[in-house]
C-alpha cells in the first residue's frame, strides 16, 4: 500500500511526528520493530500500583518542547528527585561520604570548583547549541576533551574528579573521553543557572507523575491503526515521490517521503539508497553511549532515615542512583563499567548491583521487592543510551547533523544536542512540520 509518509520507530520522536503529520490530514504509517511502542521509555507497574519507570524518566524546565505536548496531551508533570530532601551520597574505592564536600577534596578544592563551573558557563555562553560549528574556536574546543580543559586551568586531581564522576553519573561517558565543544553546547541548549557544565533543576527538575512512557502511551493510542508493530526495517530507497521501504519480511510498502525516528545504531543495519554520502556519512558516524538502566523497588524510601536523599554518584559498576519515585530507585552503568556488567554472570547481575546498592545506603537495599534491567547497550533496537561525543567528533559529524535531505527526514534524540526525550519530541516535530511545509 502507497502512503503519504512512512515514519521508521514508534519511539517518542517518531511518535511525535506522526501525530503532527496525521493531525494536518497526511496518511501516515508508523513502523516499529518492537512489540511495544516507546522505544527507550518504558513502565510497568507494582502490584500496589506504583509506576516502575525502565526507560527515559525525568526532563526539566528548559525541555520546553517536552513541556509542551505533554500539555497538549493533558498529562500533569510534578517534581522529580531534585526536590526530594537530604543528603547526596558519593563513593570510591577509599571511602564514601554524604553531602558537602566530596571526601576526596582537600583545602582549596572547593573554592576552585566553583571558579571553574564559572568559568566553563561563561565559555558555554559563546556557542550556538544549533551552529557549533560556527564558533571561532570550533575545531581546537572540539579537539579538547572537558577534562583536558580542566586541566589547562590547572584544575587540581580532586576537581577533575568530582567531574568526572558526576559525567559518569549521567552515563554518557566519561569527560577524559567526551568533546569540549560537545559539553558546551549541552550547557548551551538547556542554560539553568550558568554556574556549571550540568543544571539538574532545569535537566531533569520534572517527569510525568503517570510515567514518561505515558507520553509515547498515548500518542500511540490516537494513532490506532496508523502504527505497525513488530514491523523492523530492512532496507529503505529514497527518490523524489516514491521512497520504497523494504521490511525483514520482505514486504515491500512506498511513500512519498520517509521519516527516521531509528536510534543511530539500528539505522546503520538499514540498507539505504538514495540518500546522499555526505548525509549518510554524517548519521553513520554518530555514536552513542553504550549503558544500562537499574531500578529497585522497595515497600519505602528507608534511605530518609539516614537523611540520605537516594541520589548517589558513584565509581563502582552503577555510576548513579535517584529516587524515581516513592520507594523506588533508579541506577545507571555508564559505559566505561557496562563491559564489566556484560561480563558478570546473568544470574548474578542483580545481586551483584544489589550489593552496590548496600554499600551506598545499608543492607535494606539488598531485599528489593522486584528489580528491572535494561541493557540498551547491546539491545538490537536502541544500541546505545545519549548521543555520546568524543573530542573531534563534532567537526567529524559536522554541520548536517540534525538536518534533512527530502524526501528523507530524520528526527530522534540522537539527532538534537544531547541525546535525551526533549531531543526525541522537538526534532520529531520539527521533521513533521518541515514534511508539511514541503507538501
Amino acid at each position: 500500500m502507497h502512503h503519504d509518509v512512512i515514519v521508521l520507530g514508534a519511539g517518542l520522536a517518531g511518535l511525535s511526528a506522526a501525530r503532527d503529520l496525521a493531525a494536518a490530514g497526511t496518511d501516515v504509517l508508523v513502523l516499529e520493530a518492537r512489540d511495544r511502542v516507546g522505544g527507550r521509555v518504558e513502565q510497568t507497574r507494582t502490584p500496589d500500583g506504583r509506576t516502575v519507570q525502565l526507560g527515559g524518566e525525568v526532563v526539566g524546565q528548559g525541555h520546553t518542547a517536552y513541556l509542551q505536548l505533554a500539555e497538549e496531551l493533558g498529562l500533569e508533570l510534578i517534581p522529580s528527585y531534585v526536590a526530594e530532601p537530604g543528603r547526596m551520597t558519593r563513593a570510591t574505592p577509599e571511602g564514601l561520604s554524604a553531602g558537602e564536600p566530596p571526601h576526596w577534596f582537600g583545602n582549596g578544592d572547593a573554592a576552585q570548583h566553583a571558579e571553574l563551573s564559572r568559568e566553563f558557563g561563561a565559555l558555554a555562553a559563546t556557542v550556538d547549541p544549533d551552529d557549533p560549528w560556527s564558533h571561532p574556536d570550533a575545531a581546537a574546543l572540539d579537539r579538547l576533551s572537558v577534562a583536558g580543559w580542566l586541566r589547562s586551568k590547572q584544575a587540581s586531581p580532586a576537581v577533575v574528579r568530582l567531574w568526572d564522576i558526576g559525567q559518569l553519573a549521567l552515563a554518557g561517558g566519561s569527560y577524559e573521553r567526551i568533546s569540549l565543544l560537545a559539553a558546551l553546547r549541552k550547557s548551551a541548549a538547556v542554560p539553568g543557572s550558568g554556574t556549571g557544565d550540568y543544571d539538574y533543576e532545569d535537566w531533569e527538575g520534572l517527569r510525568l507523575a503517570s510515567g514518561s512512557a505515558t507520553l509515547a502511551e498515548v500518542m500511540g493510542r490516537e494513532l490506532g491503526p496508523r502504527v505497525r508493530l513488530g514491523a523492523p526495517v530492512a532496507a529503505l530507497g529514497v527518490r523524489p515521490g516514491r521512497c520504497t521501504v523494504r521490511l525483514a519480511t520482505g514486504e515491500i510498502l512506498t511513500a512519498h517521503a520517509v521519516v527516521s525516528a531509528l536510534p543511530v545504531g539500528p539505522l546503520r543495519s538499514v540498507a539505504v539508497t538514495g540518500v546522499s554520502d555526505a548525509r549518510l556519512a554524517s548519521l553513520h558516524r554518530q555514536r552513542q553511549a553504550v549503558a544500562a538502566k537499574f531500578a529497585a523497588v522497595y515497600g519505602d524510601p528507608f534511605w530518609r532515615a539516614d537523611d540520605l536523599d537516594g541520589l548517589s554518584e558513584s565509581e563502582g559498576v552503577l555510576g548513579s542512583t535517584w529516587p524515581q519515585s516513592e520507594g523506588i530507585l533508579s541506577a545507571l552503568v555508564a559505559p566505561e563499567r557496562y563491559g564489566v556488567l556484560l561480563g558478570t554472570p546473568a544470574h548474578l547481575r542483580i545481586p551483584e548491583l544489589l550489593a552496590e546498592v548496600a554499600a551506598l545506603f545499608g543492607d535494606k537495599a539488598l531485599h528489593p521487592d522486584a528489580c528491572h534491567l535494561r541493557l540498551w547497550g547491546t539491545d538490537p533496537w536502541t544500541q546505545g543510551y545519549v548521543t555520546q561525543w568524543p573530542p573531534g567528533e563534532v567537526m567529524a559529524v559536522g554541520p548536517l547533523h540534525g538536518t534533512h535531505e527530502p524526501p528523507f527526514y530524520v528526527c530522534g534524540s540522537d539527532q538534537w544536542v544531547a541525546g535525551y526525550m526533549e531531543g526525541a519530541v522537538r526534532t520529531g516535530r520539527a521533521a513533521a512540520k518541515e514534511a508539511l511545509r514541503r507538501g
